[in-house]
């Protein structure tokens, strides 16, 4: 190959990773990912340092040039392996070719046995080729994991890696316990996952399987769908985002407190420099730091959205001069003081809450009318002119009576009242949703992750 042909091959080469780093860093946006053009020409320097010859240290170049935590490492490998696929993608025969069962899975627990990571990817892809395809044409329509994972059935040779185990080194019994053999084993079906999106992905393209295949990070969930894992990731990050929710509070605060140009003292003191505003006057003022009242639905499915609201609340309280937190099912009653000693175990709020707090009356139900009716006429006095009201729930009243008026009442007692609905808008008003009646009086707004809650909290509190 002549000069000419391999500066051509190397730019189309050079070209071609830059392209597949940038849909990378495309991706991971798509999942909240805060990267900016620095990190990403950072990224690239780290390519041209470490080279393509190791896939591993292309991995974790990459993940310590673009990742802020360690927590977003579950979301960035299976994006990787998208876009950084295997050679060849570890094919062995194929697709849709005949597979030994019983002998794949000897293999498999021998591979485990020796923890081969090459052998156990090879073996990943054969099993996906084998047992994860479907459809009906002569190339199977689509490669399912769970298809691949319920025919081979890794989790059930456990017994027989523990026995190779010992067989070949018995002293190493003591020391390879059953979790690490469960780690491997879990790493093994996180291999036929990444497999059978690569092929997925080689239909239906990258970018398409980034987006909707990748499991997302906690704060970008639906509260509603969130599992109990989730939940406890996200309470788990309350205190980081806080603070940074608090440092973005107190600068709003610094540039508010300079106030604005004094158009009249501006233009009156330019008369001493001939008419040019050298020094122009600020008409300051002290902003009083707000006074936050939350009242949350912590009924059914919407009581993560809640828990999770009342924890950040709390940890913002240095932020406002007064805090208090309400709760109901069908009942109101205050949990201020039950959200400040949960602070510590975050975990258990809302068995205490509903243990604790008297927040139902004759049936188990919630009854938003009820609810807003026994906040006006008991705790009217948390509501005034400096107090911000944040109303947290879906507005399913189970066909009661919705009590627009009492609604009405407090909204005109507070300075602001906005209500965070973690359905989206598309539910509002069907089946018993009152959202689009009580989004006439107040101010109402989608709320469906802990990302948008942050970022709503952040932009509506004024300072």
């Amino acid at each position: 190959m002549d000069g000419t042909a391999r500066t051509t091959a190397g730019t189309a080469a050079s070209a071609g990773t830059a392209e597949r780093l940038t849909s990378l860093v495309g991706a991971l946006r798509d999942h909240g990912f805060g990267i900016g053009t620095g990190e990403t020409v950072d990224a690239a320097h780290a390519l041209e340092a470490v080279g393509f010859t190791d896939r591993e240290r292309v991995r974790e170049a990459l993940a310590a040039t673009l990742l802020h935590g360690e927590r977003q490492r579950p979301v960035f490998d299976p994006v990787f392996d998208l876009y950084f696929p295997l050679d060849g993608g570890g094919r062995t025969g194929p697709e849709g070719a005949a597979t030994d069962l019983a002998g794949l899975r000897d293999r498999l627990a021998a591979a485990l046995a020796a923890d081969d990571g090459a052998a156990l990817s090879r073996l990943a892809a054969e099993a996906v080729a084998g047992f994860g395809g479907y459809g009906s044409g002569p190339d199977s329509d689509g490669w399912s994991s769970y298809r691949t994972l319920s025919r081979l059935r890794p989790e059930t040779l456990l017994a027989r890696v523990r026995a190779a185990e010992r067989s070949e080194e018995p002293e190493f019994a003591d020391r390879l316990l059953d979790d690490e053999i469960r780690r491997r084993i879990e790493a093994f079906r996180e291999r036929v996952r990444s497999e059978a999106r690569r092929r997925v992905a080689e239909r239906q393209g990258r970018d398409r399987v980034a987006r909707r295949a990748v499991a997302g990070t906690a704060d970008g969930v639906d509260f509603l769908l969130a599992g109990r894992a989730q939940l406890d990731e996200l309470r788990r990050t309350v205190r980081p985002l806080a603070r940074k929710l608090a440092t973005r509070l107190a600068a709003r605060r610094r540039r508010a407190a300079r106030g604005e140009i004094d158009l009249r003292r501006t233009l009156r003191r330019s008369l001493s420099t001939g008419g040019v505003p050298v020094r122009p006057v600020l008409r300051r003022r002290r902003p009083a730091r707000p006074e936050l009242v939350l009242l949350c639905d912590v009924s059914g499915s919407v009581a993560g959205f809640a828990q999770f609201a009342m924890l950040l609340v709390q940890a913002l309280h240095d932020q406002f001069s007064r805090v208090r937190v309400f709760a109901f099912v069908n009942r109101v009653d205050e949990v201020t003081g039950l959200i400040a000693r949960g602070a510590a175990d975050p975990a258990g709020l809302g068995d205490r809450i509903l243990a604790e707090a008297e927040l139902t009356g004759w049936h188990g139900q919630s009854d938003y009318g009820t609810a807003l009716g026994e906040f006006a006429d008991r705790y009217a006095d948390a509501v005034g002119p400096r107090t911000v009201l944040f109303v947290l729930g879906d507005g399913r009243t189970n066909r009661a009576d919705p009590d627009l008026a009492a609604l009405k009442r407090v909204a005109g007692r507070a300075r602001r009242v906005h209500w965070l609905n973690p359905e989206q808008p598309s539910l509002w008003g069907t089946g018993d949703s009152e959202a689009p009646a009580y989004a006439e009086i107040v101010d109402m707004r989608p709320c469906r992750n802990a990302r948008q809650l942050a970022a709503l909290i952040g932009r509506l509190l004024p300072v």
